[in-house]
């Protein structure tokens, strides 16, 4: 019994365990990625009109990006509270919303609406939270893989809903609100107590790499699945069997990694490898809070010491600066002097208004404004993108966009890692190839090419997904872990503040002032079209390349200004990274 309790111990403190289990979180906490499925329910039981459905959607879009509160609570409350809430939020935002949409409840009015959407929404901040905090901190060394995986996961999550609603065979179209509801509320309950830091397991292990290269097989695979199925079920009316045997494997395809934790659990490592690995990692933590200490002391001794020390010759000098420094330590553990601490070196653990004082993070923000906010403008708009240039199925693009995405974050985790493991080159400069590709597409989707469309999806989706496994890794380098979480949902807000830049301001502008040239009105002024953005007007519809011509034009002019901001954070952080992995090279 001792026997099988020591397993069991050891499997559930298994980081690998940890892992899966954010995996599977993930793979429903991407909730907003659904809105276009869900609105057209909203739209037709509540007799919306288009501009009320748009007014939801900018709630859905700030519930998905606003995530102080997130990162707030995390810092407070153990994971599994902040867990907790967020499967709290998102049961009781989109649970009374399939309540309204039913009829079980009264119906509310559109700001109660939007309040719902954005509280049910929100939630999927702490599970993302959640997931990259535990698994950051578990996997310091592997910091690339564990959040491309993750973050893409999150941006599969509504493909994989959506199978799984397809098997349900509602004809209720609202019992997809209810899945939103209860599905990723019960995924998150049932692991909230296993997805956390787990102390002790946070070195570079032997095997990791081989685990590793098993899960990156699986989302490849898992990738590549989702595809051919959703074409399969577009193009072929396929029987129910048949789409249950297909969500059957979709379940399987999910349940492989956990294969791994029970694998290293049956074959783990001597304890006496363990104890040396965590006794050397705890010399290495008290070496470091040693180091904290003597910088503290410099930074007092450099105030006390009398001017003519610099001027004695060296040997005189260096003896009288050991018997200050050796009075000072003296005096600082009596309290007669209060030692003042020295700010963070890029590569520590630094706060959150220490690190908004840094020209890094806004270099990293700003480059996220650009090259993330113009692939989500176009994310936004690909519907219409694609029927201006005469396409009839567009849902075919905006499912191929969250593949290429999918598997651009997991490939920007990988090569990202490569480049620092392999070079102790700085990771942005992955940013800045990721931004050149989309700078491509962008220019691809200018030319309005045959087949332009398919180019363009697949290198903007691949450029944009990299952006979201190569920030959060880059900013937990450059900042440290500490305060990681308030970190990762500040820079998040440059999605949807390049977001209204791009798509609120300049396209919408430059669609319909092309809409109204080609139906024969008056052109528009850049005035106009924000306050029609913010009155949601119905737009006029525009045909031909021209409608997004100069915008995807503009948009890749900015992706290579974000790359010049991606290299000179390159060249800044040389030394951070040099420090950091250089030792490993040697």
């Amino acid at each position: 019994m001792s026997c099988f309790s020591e397993n069991f111990s050891s499997f559930f403190n298994n980081r690998w365990l940890v892992f899966v289990a954010a995996m599977w979180i993930q793979s429903c906490a991407g909730i907003g990625y659904l809105f276009g499925s869900i609105s057209p329910v909203i739209k037709s039981s509540l007799n919306y009109n288009q501009k009320q459905v748009a007014r939801l959607g900018v709630a859905k879009d700030l519930g998905d990006s606003v995530g102080f509160l997130a990162a707030s609570l995390t810092e407070i409350l153990p994971l599994w509270g902040a867990l907790l809430v967020g499967a709290i939020q998102n049961f009781v935002g989109y649970g009374w919303v399939w309540l309204v949409v039913t009829g079980r409840v009264p119906v509310l009015p559109l700001w109660a609406m939007c309040a719902l959407i954005f509280i049910g929404t929100n939630g999927e901040t702490y599970f993302n939270t959640a997931a990259l905090v535990s698994c950051v901190q578990n996997f310091p060394k592997s910091r690339g893989p564990v959040v491309g995986i993750l973050k893409g996961f999150a941006g599969l999550s509504g493909a994989i809903l959506t199978q799984i609603y397809t098997v349900m065979h509602s004809p209720d179209h609202a019992s997809l609100l209810f899945m939103v509801a209860v599905g990723p509320t019960m995924v998150a309950i049932a692991l909230m107590f296993v997805v956390r830091p787990v102390g002790g397991h946070r070195q570079l292990r032997s095997s990791d790499g081989f685990s590793f290269s098993i899960i990156y097989g699986v989302c490849v695979i898992l990738a590549s699945y989702l595809m051919g199925v959703m074409l399969v079920q577009d193009l072929i009316d396929v029987s129910y069997t048949i789409i249950t045997i297909f969500t059957v494997i979709l379940f399987c395809l999910l349940l492989v990694p956990i294969a791994i934790p029970i694998t290293l659990c049956v074959s783990q490592e001597s304890s006496a490898e363990n104890e040396t690995l965590l006794s050397s990692g705890n010399q290495q933590e008290s070496s470091k809070s040693g180091e904290d200490a003597q910088d503290m002391i410099f930074s007092e001794m450099e105030d006390e010491k009398p001017k003519g020390v610099d001027l004695l010759p060296a040997n005189e000098r260096q003896k009288r600066i050991a018997q200050l420094q050796n009075r000072l330590a003296q005096a600082a553990a009596e309290g007669a002097v209060r030692i003042k601490k020295r700010r963070p070196r890029r590569g520590e653990d630094f706060t959150m208004m220490e690190a908004l004082i840094k020209a890094d993070l806004w270099l990293i923000f700003f480059s996220l404004l650009l090259g993330a906010g113009s692939g989500l403008t176009v994310i936004d708009n690909l519907g219409q993108m694609s029927e201006s240039l005469g396409y009839d199925n567009t849902h075919v693009f905006v499912s191929m966009i969250s593949i290429w995405n999918f598997l651009g974050r997991i490939g920007g985790g990988y090569f990202s890692e490569k480049i620092v493991r392999d070079y102790a080159y700085p990771r942005p400069v992955s940013l800045a190839v990721a931004q050149v590709i989309m700078a491509i597409g962008h220019f691809f989707f200018a030319m309005g090419w045959p087949g332009a469309m398919y180019v363009g999806t697949l290198l903007v989706g691949l450029g944009y997904g990299a952006h979201w496994a190569i920030v959060p890794a880059a900013a937990s380098e450059l900042f440290g872990l500490k305060r990681f979480a308030a970190l990762y949902n500040f820079l998040t807000l440059a999605n949807p503040a390049g977001s209204l830049v791009f798509s609120g301001l300049i396209a919408s502008y430059i669609y319909d002032r092309e809409a109204e040239r080609q139906a024969g009105g008056l052109t528009g002024n850049l005035l106009s079209s924000f306050s029609s953005f913010v009155r949601m007007d119905e737009p006029l519809k525009c045909h031909g390349a021209i409608c997004y011509f100069l915008t995807s034009m503009i948009m890749s002019g900015f992706c290579l200004i974000a790359v010049m901001l991606s290299m000179i954070l390159v060249y800044r952080t040389k030394p951070v990274y040099a420090n950091l992995y250089g030792r490993s090279l040697s």
